[in-house]
């Protein structure tokens, strides 16, 4: 298994040295696959790894906190932006100046935060079932269920999570789902979004990868993100909160790829 030793972990401030465990295929420009708040194994970017292999580098890291990457004893605010830094500690690690960034869920806003925090590391941007608004009133059921009572989510979920997480499958899904419980509180107090109103920064190539029925997106907070990221294009597919491995996987993956292929060339080096 490989894995990517960093200096620090900004996701767990003072803890010293970490590991990053990770999957790779192919050679060529970097794409690096960053997966949503339940890890890698709940929506894998396996086929995605493989898609990706003839024409570029495909790296699939788990996060500290996640699958093999060790535990966090708490998922502090601002994680998001704490993840984006430590996805930029994994770059350095990798020997990789920049890369494409392909986020699902919570890794399409770290996505999102790495383009604006050093715009000149990042090539190009697929935003899977994008986040922009903190106040996600239509998920509050779900978010208080993965916080108190997550074997409800039933027995496949239940077995994908400990596949990846061990025993800890409850707590890593409970720290999410606190965290985002307090965005959603916090969203209702201030309004805004998740980026300080600086998405208009984003200056790479992006594609929103969206599902017509994301039980996780508001009302109007798809067309509100395209608005917001300068030349973004969309695209819609008659399916879920995960595009990547639900019933249009094949059309999501294609259009994911061919996006990629388009705005980076062939990928090769040279």
């Amino acid at each position: 298994m490989p894995y990517a030793d960093l200096p620090r972990s900004p996701s767990a401030p003072g803890a010293g040295p970490a590991r990053i465990h990770y999957r790779e295929r192919g050679q060529g420009e970097l794409v690096l696959l960053l997966h949503g708040g339940w890890g890698h194994d709940a929506y894998p970017f396996d086929a995605q790894l493989e898609a990706l292999a003839p024409r570029f580098r495909a790296v699939a890291p788990d996060r500290v906190g996640y699958g093999r990457s060790g535990r966090l004893a708490a998922l502090e605010d601002g994680f998001h932006q704490r993840m984006a830094e430590e996805a930029f500690l994994l770059l350095d690690a990798l020997g990789a100046r920049r890369a494409a960034l392909w986020g699902h869920s919570d890794g399409s806003v770290i996505a999102a935060r790495m383009a604006i925090l050093q715009p000149e590391r990042v090539r190009a941007l697929v935003l899977e079932a994008f986040h922009l608004l903190p106040a996600k009133l239509g998920s509050l059921e779900f978010f208080e269920t993965g916080a108190t009572a997550p074997d409800r989510f039933g027995a496949p979920v239940a077995a994908a999570l400990a596949a990846d997480h061990g025993d800890a499958w409850r707590e890593v899904v409970g720290q999410g789902a606190r965290a985002w419980l307090r965005l959603i509180a916090e969203g209702r107090r201030r309004g805004g979004d998740l980026y300080g109103g600086r998405l208009g920064e984003i200056v790479a190539p992006a594609l929103l990868l969206h599902g017509a029925r994301d039980p996780r997106s508001e009302p109007g907070e798809l067309e509100a993100a395209r608005r917001a990221i300068p030349g973004a294009r969309v695209a819609l597919l008659d399916t879920g909160h995960s595009p990547h491995t639900g019933s249009q996987a094949a059309a999501a993956t294609a259009a994911a790829v061919g996006f990629l292929g388009e705005v980076l060339g062939s990928g090769r080096p040279g």
